[in-house]
């Protein structure tokens, strides 16, 4: 493993896509870009931004995130789950960025300076047919754009991502790009989720025996087995 790459978070696809609750499918296609038949011709819609990774040769054709990618991954899951088109998400990603930087949607003012960013951008999008029912789109955007948005990553000093929680409430399991590669582990110990899970089935689902083993709490290992369920939902 390359020393750049350390520190990064690293994620195939398919599993990024069942980290974020969405389908691999979709996932490659916002990620990856794809063309569809346009009259004589065909009409092409690149990657919606470029992964920390994509430069890295070792990964082939089949695209690899960062951690900062699978935040980004994130809310883009959450806006095309409320019904978001994908090219109001390309035009507000596109916005966003010459305000907020690289990986603008899970940044803190992004919250606040959301709502604006996405009329912003649907007034670039222009007439397009797909864009025409704003209110809608508006609508799901404002679920989206809340505090909840934001629920659950830590930031460090300089607002950049450091730790994710995906369950914000218990804290109990945590993605964290410093650690295990930035696979979900449980925070006190630091097993990844995935081991507990395995060895919890093997064990016959004995949670204190699997708790002994690993020197975690059995709450840990309840929490480890229940975060994977979820994922593999």
């Amino acid at each position: 493993m390359q020393p750049t790459l350390l520190g990064t978070g690293l994620y195939p696809l398919p599993r990024a896509a069942r980290l974020v609750g969405a389908e691999v499918r979709s996932v490659r296609r916002w990620l990856k870009g794809y063309s569809w038949k346009h009259g004589d011709g065909r009409k092409v819609a690149g990657p919606l931004w470029t992964l920390q990774h994509a430069q890295d040769e070792e990964f082939g054709d089949e695209p690899v995130l960062g951690f900062q990618d699978l935040l980004e991954l994130r809310t883009v899951a959450r806006f095309i789950a409320l019904g978001v088109s994908l090219q109001v998400i390309r035009a507000t990603i596109d916005v966003a960025r010459e305000t907020l930087g690289d990986y603008p949607l899970h940044s803190k003012r992004f919250v606040t300076d959301g709502k604006r960013i996405f009329l912003e951008a649907v007034q670039r999008a222009g007439e397009d047919p797909k864009l025409l029912d704003v209110r809608r789109q508006q609508f799901a955007m404002e679920e989206v754009i809340r505090p909840s948005l934001v629920e659950g990553i830590e930031y460090g000093a300089d607002a950049t991502a450091l730790r994710w929680f995906p369950v914000p409430k218990k804290r109990l399991v945590v993605l964290d790009p410093q650690v295990q590669f930035g696979e979900p582990i449980v925070a006190e110990g630091g097993v990844p989720t995935d081991t507990l899970a395995a060895a919890c089935k093997a064990e016959g689902d004995n949670v204190e025996r699997v708790a002994r083993l690993y020197r975690v709490t059995p709450q840990a290992v309840r929490a480890a087995v229940a975060f994977e369920q979820q994922i593999a939902a």
